[in-house]
């Protein structure tokens, strides 16, 4: 990560949810001196940033905070141990904050405590522990998983706050709406008005405020400032106007206060936010996946035999490690003595386990079967291919460029022409207005503030998408956020992984030819799969369920080969062709023709025999799924262009292609490979999406302008895509790709309505009807008319839910 001395820090971000906010922070970290090059990625919720000493990363964190945006930090307390005078606190300060990713830390001799602020996703406890061991000292900190709060933890928390907001907002403007609009008249109505109004601006909105004056002291206006100069000013006027009610009467004016308006106009906009906030995928829990294959801890051999459990940041290359059936592989290596077979289809997307023997490479996060085996450490850490994965997974999505939204456009210069409207509102009913300009004036920009609250505009886009998204969920399919739904309808070139995704992804007995069919011969094969360790092995366990047992003496497995076993004082065997052929077995020509003609279809041949003769010939092939012909013919119809690609051979790779129907295919391809075809495609200018299964498909999808997976395969390819298929079933990509068309036309009737409210909306607001009829409208029917944009946006996301 650190290259000539300049290191690239990721700053987790919090609140900036559009190409406007991402803007603001790019413009503030351009301030900051010390930082080389610094790039913000809204997929990522993060800022990445080169600099010189990490005493930069403090100052870019105080930036922005400073701007109003958040930045989740774990700030803890650890003792430090070994200290003996004050120059060890600032020998042990000054090796903490210089670790990579602490935003600030101190070190109080009287107490011996450290205190210290860090960024959750570039550092832990345990690796300040390990700075601070350097240099002499220790640190006593607790166990990892009850101390260290996780970024995911920290959005969760923060989802759970807003949802809280939101509902007492609602419940408080609720009371605010039915007085004002129906019993103005009733004794204390203004005060009650009051009472119900003022927590939900003081309280519920408070971040509103906080960040609109944040961004007034760097000269910015985001939607925050809008919705607190509409509010502030309502509130205030109305509080004037309860207060000072004479002031209006003596000029012949009815005192009217606005305290519904400002209530609903932050009710509506927490309930914006939150159904956001709902439609955001999280992008952090991918990564948090993939760094959950690898276990917590492992038991090494020393030296001299003794086994010990030790931590996996502990584990150093050349530690010789232990594993037992069903364990997960630590760290990369190579086997040094025993053999399994391991379970490699989170990173090859292959479903057939290997076999591991002594100097056979293991992978970290792969899946030990039956057998135990020693390997030796020899990359750990940040070497290990499962945490390459991990950074080209962050790297590919951190650098797609996100699609600018229309709504995020017009944000940056809505909010300023509508003060600027509102100001100017005011001046020209001061001028032209006569005696009652300044009322009137005030009046009229309030009016203008309220109406032109960009709740419809804010909520135009996440209520399409929230129903487009619910209504994927009915029918299987997975979305997570709104850009790969704006995208799908424009796919034109679709990557298929063949593996899970085409084929069921798990091997399955196609046929058997028997040469006696008998009980006995039965029983006997499944006697032996039972006992075989082999992955094929199940494939038979399962075909042949109903089958008795027999009894078996002198099982032996033979690498490579199969097995054998001994029943009644005679030899079977289970196994390829090799197998037979060393031990002279006779093959019938009816079970001979059987297997040749299995083969051409690129099935998995396998033989039962006794000691004479063959017995039976069973064909075990990945089965491609029901539907998948029907899908790529729909795809087909639809003019996308389909391409297989695959890790298997060419035989299988041209036999499943002619099966479903496919006109390009590549096979033998590497995962790193897959993501290299996808940018070539795009390079042709091409709209394309991925569908694969496998952690070996994820940089793919990734890349991918569009990246679907299937629900049936690794967690990780679903965390990593942008949209799930539950069923793993390909007939759900077309109604996926209907359905974006469907969502996108819905966020353009939505985005049409609200510009249309403010283009006629504003004007109104402002007074320009006076002069022609002397219709000015009131602050609370514009604060309805608000409401009501929003609700007419909702309906229309809404009609979404019945359409085929």
């Amino acid at each position: 990560m650190a290259t000539n001395n300049k290191e690239t820090i990721y700053i987790p971000l919090e609140d900036v949810e559009s190409e406007h906010c991402a803007l603001i922070v790019e413009k503030g970290l351009t301030q900051v001196k010390g930082i080389e090059t610094h790039k913000v990625e809204l997929n990522n919720r993060r800022a990445a940033i080169t600099v010189d000493s990490n005493e930069t990363v403090g100052e870019a964190v105080k930036a922005i905070k400073d701007l109003g945006y958040g930045v989740p930090t774990v700030k803890s307390a650890f003792p430090v141990l070994g200290m003996t005078c004050a120059s060890c606190a600032g020998s042990a300060e000054s090796i903490v904050k210089y670790q990579s990713g602490v935003v600030d830390a101190s070190v109080n001799f009287a107490t011996g405590n450290l205190t210290v602020e860090y960024l959750p996703n570039m550092t832990n406890a345990s690796t300040l522990q390990k700075a601070v061991q350097g240099v002499g000292y220790d640190l006593l900190i607790e166990d990892e998983t009850t101390q260290q709060e996780t970024l995911e933890a920290i959005h969760t928390e923060k989802f759970r706050k807003l949802k809280n907001k939101t509902i007492w907002a609602i419940i408080l403007s609720l009371p605010v709406v039915v007085i004002g609009m129906f019993f103005m008249d009733m004794p204390y109505a203004n005060l009650i008005m009051w009472l119900f109004s003022t927590p939900v601006l003081v309280w519920l909105g408070k971040d509103f405020f906080i960040n609109a004056w944040k961004q007034a002291k760097h000269r910015s206006a985001n939607m925050d400032t809008l919705v607190a100069l509409s509010t502030g000013i309502a509130y205030l006027f109305s509080v004037f106007n309860m207060l000072f009610a004479d002031f209006w009467h003596q000029r012949g004016l009815h005192s009217h206060v606005y305290f519904e308006a400002a209530a609903v106009i932050i009710a509506f906009i927490l309930l914006g936010k939150l159904l956001e906030e709902r439609a955001k995928g999280n992008t952090s829990s991918a990564i948090k996946k993939l760094m959950g294959l690898q276990p917590k801890t492992v038991i090494v051999i020393e030296a001299d035999g003794t086994e010990r459990q030790k931590a996996i940041e502990d584990v150093s290359a050349g530690d010789i490690i232990l594993v037992k059936p069903g364990e997960k592989i630590a760290v990369d290596g190579m086997v040094t003595s025993g053999n399994s077979y391991v379970d490699e289809s989170m990173l090859s997307g292959e479903p057939v386990p290997v076999l591991k023997k002594e100097n056979e490479k293991v992978f970290a996060g792969t899946i030990n079967q039956k057998g135990s085996f020693q390997f030796k450490a020899v990359k750990v850490g940040k070497e290990t291919m499962l945490a390459h994965i991990i950074k080209m997974v962050q790297d590919a999505q951190g650098s797609k460029a996100p699609v600018q939204k229309l709504v995020d456009k017009i944000a940056g210069i809505f909010v300023p022409v509508v003060m600027g409207i509102a100001i100017l509102t005011f001046i020209l009913w001061l001028v032209l207005g006569g005696e009652n300009g300044v009322v009137q004036g005030l009046l009229a920009a309030v009016t203008v503030l309220v109406i032109a609250c960009p709740c419809a505009l804010g909520l135009a886009t996440p209520t399409a998408i929230m129903v487009g998204v619910g209504k994927g969920a009915e029918n299987g399919i997975l979305i997570k956020d709104a850009e790969s739904l704006e995208l799908a309808k424009k796919i034109n070139a679709i990557v298929l992984d063949k593996t899970g995704t085409i084929t069921e992804g798990r091997p399955q007995v196609t046929d058997i030819a028997w040469l006696n069919n008998d009980d006995m011969t039965k029983n006997i094969l499944l006697s032996i799969e039972k006992q075989s360790e082999h992955p094929l092995a199940e494939a038979v366990v399962k075909h042949l369920n109903g089958a008795g047992n027999a009894t078996l003496s002198l099982f032996d497995s033979i690498t490579g080969k199969g097995a054998k076993a001994d029943h009644n004082n005679e030899t079977y065997y289970v196994g390829n062709k090799k197998l037979l052929a060393e031990n002279n077995i006779a093959i019938a020509d009816e079970l001979q023709n059987k297997a040749e003609e299995w083969g051409k279809q690129s099935q998995t041949v396998i033989w039962f025999a006794n000691g004479k003769q063959a017995l039976s010939v069973i064909a075990i092939s990945d089965k491609i799924k029901e539907t998948s012909v029907q899908a790529i013919r729909e795809m087909q119809d639809m003019g996308i262009d389909l391409y297989m690609l695959t890790g298997d051979n060419e035989a299988t790779a041209k036999a499943i292609a002619e099966q479903t129907g496919i006109k390009h295919y590549k096979a033998e391809v590497l995962p790193q490979h897959k993501a290299d075809f996808v940018k070539e495609l795009q390079s042709k200018g091409k709209v394309v999406a991925m569908v694969g299964d496998g952690i070996n498909d994820s940089t793919a999808l990734a890349t991918a302008d569009v990246s679907i997976a299937m629900g049936k395969g690794s967690d990780i390819a679903m965390d990593v895509a942008k949209m799930t298929i539950i069923s793993s079933d390909l007939t759900k990509i077309p109604q996926a790709i209907r359905l974006s068309k469907q969502t996108v036309a819905t966020i353009k009737q939505n985005l049409f309505w609200a510009f249309i409210y403010n283009v006629i909306g504003i004007p109104v607001a402002a007074g320009i009807l006076y002069p022609v009829n002397g219709f000015l409208l009131n602050p609370m029917i514009a604060g309805a008319a608000m409401a009501l944009s929003s609700v007419s946006v909702v309906s229309n996301s809404l009609r979404l839910k019945w359409k085929k």
